[in-house]
């Protein structure tokens, strides 16, 4: 008895820590989120598509914003996933003002919204066809960094009363870690 309720209270807590952002809730239950899904069917497809990725560029229009984003695979909870290798380019017409220095190149976002075909766009010198999304819901995040730190070599442990503390002997190695929030 104990068992099963000490297992049902961590799977409840559990679902608590990582869940989709309310702002990327598709409006229906079919939604794609495999970029090179949606790019195979993008003609025929006017669902919703979920997709994440890094902004190339912001241009505000006379009532929406343009963002061109470069793809990056996103994960259960949309939130893109930055060990794996950029796939191509979408572009995303968002209703409203974004602020340029906001929504600026290099930042995360991930987005919802509904498919609207292809659109010729230039990258560089180069013309490439690009699906096009009108995003109903957006979400920016943020990469965290911190320094995980392996201690090589030997060490002593030494305690004086109530008072102890390590004394590392040896290079120490560290290591940033990149999440993102």
């Amino acid at each position: 008895m104990h068992r099963s309720l000490f297992v049902l209270l961590s799977l409840i807590l559990l679902g608590g820590c990582s869940s989709l952002p309310e702002q990327l809730n598709a409006q229906s239950e079919r939604v794609i989120t495999d970029f090179s899904t949606w790019t195979q069917q993008v003609e025929a497809y006017k669902g919703d598509v979920r997709l994440g990725g890094i902004i190339a560029k912001t241009t505000n229009l006379e009532n929406q914003t343009r963002l061109e984003l470069v793809n990056m695979p996103i994960n259960d909870v949309g939130k893109p996933n930055i060990g794996k290798e950029a796939n191509g380019r979408f572009v995303v017409y968002v209703d409203g003002f974004l602020d340029p220095v906001t929504y600026s190149e290099g930042r995360l976002v991930s987005v919802v919204g509904k498919a609207k075909g292809l659109e010729l766009a230039r990258v560089g010198e180069s013309e490439h066809q690009m699906p096009v999304l009108h995003a109903y819901g957006e979400h920016l995040w943020r990469i965290e960094e911190w320094v995980a730190i392996d201690h090589a070599g030997s060490y002593l442990d030494t305690c004086y009363g109530l008072y102890c503390h390590d004394v590392r002997m040896g290079p120490s190695r560290g290591r940033v870690i990149k999440e993102v929030k």
